[in-house]
């Protein structure tokens, strides 16, 4: 299993888990769920005005269930129209009404409003007959219960996994062509812009977008797929938006900066930066973080907040750096002239550019030397900065020599004998020598 499959059954899971946690009340509209009693279907209702799919079926059942609390109550249903304005008709039996079937209803069984009270109706009989007779038994009631709710649990389990499964399968293989999708117009994106783009933030800028733009796009789908209205859950997006943002503030900041990064760009792929206590060569900006990579070959991941709202010192903004090399000259030195060998052998080091010129500078006069300072440009990278400084140390040393211009020897020096307890011997035996001639 490749890296790229792996990140993709990561984004997969956190989309659904998102769907699943997060929007629960943006189900499609036209949701229809089953009317159950004592565990077997009914019929089946949609939802009606504020009143949703579900609660409503749950409603009509807790009628039912009320109605078999007293057997000998129950009667034939009966059909009652609920106003001369309506075509509506409520299913009441012994005064009690237990649904109510719309318009809506028959245009979601493709029938008139008539047609389907009656077959509700005769369906509503059957099972309260059937549920009577199994509560007349001693004990009846009992069992009948346990059974109805083992029975009712087992048919929505399985109801909800043939309305489920199918659509997580839908979602998933729509995610997945859009992850091929967009992996195919990232690589193309690279392909186009490496020839007509020099600049590389531009070109992970572009790609990048397309990416995002593309993946947005498969995850409105896929939301639609799986049963969702893509419309309620942007309301449900809006309702949680508080709690999101609490949540994914991190995420969040990153991403913004990670834009703006981009967008503004104070520093560019193959920069060298400084990010607070991290040094390297940046690599890759993504929309999380940006990746560094240290002159010992560490790999950093900085996150983009971090970088956005730091100090960052970019040493490859420019092309040239100036570097320096301080040393230390005698006071019986002719000045003048070490000057002239320092400059001319500074200027005279590989990796040196002639403009800006080489310059010397007197810094100090200690106590017992002269502190110069050479100063020169090079090339900013931080491999061409460090071996040139370290060629110009060499090359001022030899120049030096060669111009027989010594450098500071201090007059005072610490020696420490090698055989350390045979002199502590001596010493001891001197002074008890002194002591007894006293």
């Amino acid at each position: 299993m490749n890296a790229a499959f792996k990140r993709f059954l990561l984004k997969t899971i956190a989309t659904l888990l998102a769907i699943l946690l997060f929007l629960p009340s943006a189900v499609a509209q036209s949701e229809r769920v089953t009317v159950r009693l004592d565990g077997r279907a009914v019929f089946r209702v949609g939802t009606v005005g504020e009143l949703d799919a579900t609660a409503r079926a749950r409603q009509i059942e807790r009628r039912m269930n009320r109605l078999l609390e007293n057997p000998d109550a129950i009667a034939t249903p009966r059909i009652e129209p609920i106003s001369a304005n309506t075509t509506d008709r409520t299913i009441a039996i012994a005064g009690v009404p237990v649904v109510t079937v719309t318009e809506t209803d028959a245009q979601d069984n493709l029938t008139t409003v008539k047609v389907l009270t009656t077959q509700w109706a005769q369906a509503i009989d059957t099972a309260l007959a059937r549920a009577s007779n199994r509560r007349l038994s001693p004990g009846g009631r009992f069992v009948a219960e346990v059974r109805s709710s083992i029975e009712t649990a087992f048919g929505r389990s399985i109801e909800s996994a043939t309305v489920i499964i199918p659509r997580a399968l839908a979602a998933l293989l729509t995610l997945g062509l859009f992850w091929a999708i967009a992996t195919f117009v990232r690589w193309l994106m690279r392909l186009i812009f490496r020839r007509i783009v020099e600049d590389l933030t531009v070109e992970n800028l572009i790609k990048q977008v397309a990416y995002y733009a593309v993946w947005i796009l498969g995850f409105i789908v896929a939301i639609d797929a799986f049963g969702f209205d893509p419309q309620a859950v942007a309301t449900g997006l809006g309702l949680t938006s508080l709690a999101l943002g609490f949540a994914l503030k991190d995420i969040l900041s990153n991403f913004i900066s990670g834009i703006s990064i981009l967008v503004l760009r104070p520093f560019e792929l193959g920069d060298q930066i400084i990010v607070g206590e991290t040094e390297g060569n940046v690599e890759r900006i993504d929309l999380r973080a940006t990746q560094l990579r240290t002159y010992d070959g560490r790999v950093v991941l900085v996150p983009n907040a971090e970088v956005f709202t730091s100090r960052i010192v970019n040493n490859t903004a420019a092309s040239t750096r100036r570097g320096s090399v301080t040393l230390f000259l005698g006071y019986d030195s002719d000045l003048p002239q070490a000057i002239d060998v320092v400059r001319a052998a500074v200027q005279a080091t590989d990796g040196v550019l002639t403009e800006p010129a080489v310059s010397i500078r007197v810094r100090d006069l200690g106590q017992d030397d002269i502190v110069i300072e050479a100063r020169f440009w090079t090339d900013s990278r931080q491999s061409d900065f460090v071996a040139t400084t370290s060629q110009v140390r060499l090359t001022i040393v030899a120049a030096l020599k060669a111009a027989e211009i010594g450098l500071p020897d201090p007059d005072v020096r610490m020696l420490t004998p090698r055989q350390t307890e045979q002199w502590q011997a001596a010493l001891k035996n001197t002074n008890s020598n002194l002591n007894h001639h006293d």
